[in-house]
């Protein structure tokens, strides 16, 4: 009796050891995650003495584009005050012009004749087209 008595202690503890095993991992404990990256460090590229003038050629050439660009900005805002400039400097002669005219045909003064221009080439006639003849 007393090893059946040893036997059943025995059971009873490797039972209750088996409970006490399945409660400490039961599924609905948190479980951690550990993650390790790998940082890999590569060399940095070859680059050729060749390949260094052809980037700062590059750069250089931007740099250039870029204040090409700005120059012409500010030449096609200077070109256009000019072109209003002339606008109205055009509308002050118009009006000079016709004021002139005014005062030339009070007086009776008539404008000198306009010269033939020497340098122009002389109008060709009309060709009358020939006659066809009959046979």
């Amino acid at each position: 009796m007393q090893s059946n008595r040893r036997f059943h202690i025995a059971t009873a503890a490797v039972v209750l050891l088996m409970v006490v095993l399945w409660f400490s991992t039961s599924t609905g404990q948190v479980r951690r995650k550990y993650e390790v990256e790998a940082q890999v460090y590569s060399t940095p590229e070859y680059r050729t003495d060749a390949t260094r003038a052809i980037e700062a050629y590059e750069r250089v050439m931007e740099r250039y584009m870029d204040a090409t660009e700005r120059n012409l900005t500010n030449i096609s805002g200077d070109i256009g005050a000019v072109a209003t400039m002339l606008d109205e400097i055009d509308t002050k002669l118009t009006k000079l012009d016709m004021r002139l005219e005014r005062i030339e045909r009070h007086l009776g003064i008539l404008p000198p004749p306009v010269a033939p221009d020497p340098n122009a080439v002389p109008a060709r006639m009309p060709v009358a087209p020939p006659v066809p003849s009959v046979r």
